[in-house]
C-alpha cells in the first residue's frame, strides 16, 4: 500500500471540485509583542487569539483553528476552551483544532471536548488529529516516545469508533478497554468533521484512509508539489478500502500585508528568530535570506506577500495537490497584534475572494 500511486489516481481540480472550497486560518497562539517589542503575557496572548478568531469570522474566513502546544512561545494547551470563547461571539465560522496531539491525549476526552464545542457552537466544530511533530506533550503527560507509533494507531482507531456514535466497545494496549460505553454528549446531527494531519509519513496517509478521516497536508518547508503523491495515495487508498472520496486540505505558514515588501519586512526577522530558536531542538536548518526568498517564491511553502501574491500561490497549489481546502497558519512569534489583525482582515476580505475567482477560472472548460 505504500507504493507510488498509479497515473489513474492522479489528483486534479475536477476531483477537488466535488467538495466545497474551504479557506481558513490557523494559529499556534504565537506570543505577540507590544509596541515596544516586549512579549505579552500568556493570558493576553490567549485573549488576543479570541479577538483574532472573532475578526476571522467577520472578515469572511471559513474556518479558524488552534494548534495544541505546551511551550512558552506557544501557550495553547487547551484550544477547545479558547474556541468555545470564540464560538460564543460568532455565528458562522467553523472552529477546530490544528492539530490535537491525539497520541498524548485520551480519545474519549478529546471526543467529549469537541462534541461539547460542537454543541456550544451550533454544529460548527471539527478536529484535526496528529501524532505530534512537537513532542512537548509526551513527557508532560507521562508517555514514552518509544510508543510513538502504537499510541497514535490505537488512539486513532478508538476515535474512529467514537465518531460513529452509539455505545462503543474497544480493546487495546494503550488505555483501558471499553465495553458498550455510552460516551456523551451525543452529537445532534451525525459526526463532526475529523481530519488527520500529515507532515511526511505515507503510513499516516494510509491510516487516514483506512479509518475514514479526511487528509490535511501540513506543508511547512520545501516545494508543495512534493506532496502531490500523498494526495494521490490517499485517493488510491480510499478506493482500496472501499470508502467514498474524502476532502484533502493544505496547511502552510504565511503572512499577508499591504505589499510584498511590507509582508517580507514584517515576517522575515520574526521567522528567522523562531526557526533559529528551535533549530537545535527540532533539527531545523537556520534559514538564510536566500533560502527564505526561495520559500516565499512560487515553488516554496511560505505564503508571504500582498493579497494578490498569496492568493495566486494558494490557487496554484490547490490545483497541483488536487486539494479543496487551504488553511493559512498566520502569525509568528514577535509580531504585533496590529500586524496579525491586518493579516487576518486582508486574508478574509481580499485573499479569499481572489482565490475563489482563480479556482473558478481553473474549472472552466
Amino acid at each position: 500500500m505504500t507504493a507510488a500511486p498509479s497515473d489513474d489516481a492522479a489528483a486534479s481540480p475536477a476531483e477537488a471540485a466535488r467538495f466545497p472550497l474551504v479557506l481558513g486560518l490557523d494559529t499556534f497562539g504565537d506570543v505577540t509583542h507590544d509596541p515596544q517589542d516586549r512579549p505579552l503575557s500568556h493570558a493576553q496572548t490567549i485573549r488576543n487569539v479570541v479577538e483574532q478568531g472573532v475578526l476571522a469570522d467577520q472578515a469572511g474566513a471559513d474556518f479558524f483553528g488552534i494548534g495544541e502546544h505546551h511551550t512558552d512561545d506557544f501557550p495553547m494547551p487547551a484550544a477547545d476552551v479558547v474556541l468555545a470563547a470564540i464560538a460564543a461571539r460568532t455565528a458562522r465560522i467553523r472552529l477546530g483544532s490544528a492539530v490535537t496531539v491525539l497520541s498524548s491525549d485520551d480519545p474519549v476526552r478529546v471526543f467529549q471536548r469537541y462534541s461539547t464545542l460542537n454543541a456550544v457552537s451550533g454544529g460548527r466544530a471539527e478536529v484535526i488529529l496528529g501524532r505530534g511533530s512537537s513532542i512537548d506533550s509526551f513527557p508532560l503527560f507521562g508517555y514514552d516516545l518509544a510508543d510513538y507509533e502504537t499510541l497514535f494507531e490505537e488512539k486513532t482507531s478508538l476515535f474512529a469508533e467514537l465518531l460513529k456514535g452509539g455505545p462503543v466497545t474497544w480493546e487495546g494496549k494503550t488505555r483501558p478497554s471499553l465495553y458498550n460505553a455510552d460516551v456523551v454528549p451525543h452529537t445532534e446531527s451525525g459526526p463532526f468533521p475529523a481530519w488527520i494531519g500529515v507532515g511526511g509519513s505515507p503510513q499516516s496517509v494510509i491510516r487516514a484512509a483506512r479509518y475514514g478521516f479526511s487528509l490535511m497536508l501540513a506543508i511547512i518547508g520545501g516545494s508543495p508539489a512534493r506532496f502531490t503523491p500523498f494526495s494521490q495515495l490517499f485517493r488510491q487508498a480510499l478506493d482500496r478500502f472501499g470508502r467514498p472520496p474524502l476532502p484533502v486540505g493544505v496547511h502552510s505558514p504565511g503572512h499577508v500585508a499591504g505589499t510584498d515588501e511590507q509582508a517580507l519586512d514584517e515576517f522575515w526577522p520574526r521567522y528567522l528568530e523562531v526557526i533559529r530558536r528551535y533549530s537545535e531542538i527540532r533539527g531545523f536548518a537556520v534559514p538564510t535570506k536566500e533560502s527564505f526568498l526561495r520559500e516565499i517564491g512560487p515553488h516554496g511553502a511560505l505564503y508571504v506577500g500582498s493579497a494578490e501574491t498569496v492568493a495566486q500561490k494558494i490557487a496554484a497549489n490547490l490545483a497541483v495537490l488536487g486539494a479543496n481546502r487551504f488553511d493559512l497558519k498566520y502569525g509568528m512569534g514577535g509580531l504585533s497584534q496590529e500586524a496579525v489583525m491586518t493579516c487576518i482582515e486582508l486574508y478574509g476580505t481580499r485573499v479569499i475572494p481572489r482565490v475563489r475567482e482563480l479556482v473558478a477560472e481553473q474549472e472552466l472548460p
